[in-house]
């Protein structure tokens, strides 16, 4: 496949995306790999690689993990094809807490100060959670300003939010129980192809994130963000961001505010690239590029086959 001199799009996954052993083929084949995951052990002084390479579910699901092992694993797998092929990224983009992943490819924060941020986000949105109660849905087959109509409809203006704008047809809605089941039975009247809960710890992208946002937000504005070397398209604009205060503030709105991420696909897509690369694990990034309609090509790279769709 032609890489050179074309204008390429770096996806990164967000947290639900992740499964034990996720990059371990990279780890065990690539000194790069596995000088990553020796890296953020010694950053945050604790055994992060073995929670994904080799840990029970139950301890990855735990979002101070999954989030952690994510990043870990999808900067693993680029730093392999970075080493390995001489692809740079024209923009970069991460759904929720790939957000930072997708900093640190572009080159706005290194990922020794990155990796840190993940954990305390991590940690503050698993406690919260925990004092907090929530939960989260998928709305299937309805538009996303009649999924808008429902929550403004259900009017529990602190139990419902949208939380996501994923692809045509997939709206994410995030809250409370009581929340969640009024906008669900709602959505089920209005003739929603499916309502499907998730198997989340909390009730991400929503006002009860509150407590994690402010935790949080003292650690961003310390963050020592530089001008990155790819253009940056970020979750709560859904579309590009060149100012690194705009950057910062919406790193911190994010924990509270809908991932408009079909919006940003869009955005992309208008800046005419040649070629998305879903790197990490999982294909869901891929899966919605095909419902949103892109004309570029999607390749996934989640395992060391999946190298050779780079091949020229």
């Amino acid at each position: 496949m032609k890489t050179k001199n074309q204008r390429i799009a770096f996806l990164f996954p967000g947290q639900g995306a992740q499964y034990p052993g996720m990059a371990k083929d990279f780890y065990h084949q690539f000194s790069a790999a596995r000088l990553t995951f020796d890296e953020a052990d010694e950053i945050l002084k604790r055994p992060i690689s073995k929670i994904i390479l080799d840990g029970s579910e139950a301890v990855l699901t735990e979002t101070r993990n999954s989030q952690t092992g994510i990043y870990i694993a999808s900067i693993a797998m680029l730093r392999v094809v970075q080493e390995l092929y001489d692809i740079k990224p024209y923009v970069c983009a991460g759904l929720s807490l790939g957000e930072y992943t997708a900093l640190t490819a572009g080159e706005w924060l290194s990922f020794r100060l990155a990796l840190p941020l993940v954990q305390h986000r991590g940690q503050f949105m698993n406690e919260a959670c925990e004092s907090t109660p929530g939960t989260m849905a998928v709305v299937m087959g309805m538009e996303a300003s009649q999924v808008d109509e429902i929550v403004r409809e259900v009017n529990l203006p602190n139990e419902l939010w949208v939380a996501n704008y994923n692809c045509p047809g997939q709206v994410v809605i995030s809250g409370t129980k009581q929340g969640v089941e009024a906008g669900t039975a709602l959505a089920k009247s209005r003739h929603a192809k499916r309502v499907l809960p998730l198997q989340v710890h909390g009730a991400f992208h929503s006002g009860l994130m509150q407590e994690a946002k402010v935790k949080l937000a003292t650690f961003i504005n310390k963050a020592p963000l530089v001008q990155g070397t790819a253009e940056l398209v970020m979750n709560v604009p859904g579309g590009f961001v060149k100012d690194l205060e705009k950057v910062r503030q919406n790193l911190i709105d994010q924990v509270t505010h809908a991932v408009r991420w079909e919006q940003g696909i869009r955005a992309i897509e208008e800046e005419q690239v040649d070629l998305f690369i879903e790197f990490g694990p999982g294909k869901t990034l891929s899966g919605m590029n095909k419902r949103i309609g892109v004309s570029a090509p999607t390749i996934s790279i989640e395992k060391v086959a999946d190298l050779d769709q780079l091949i020229s």
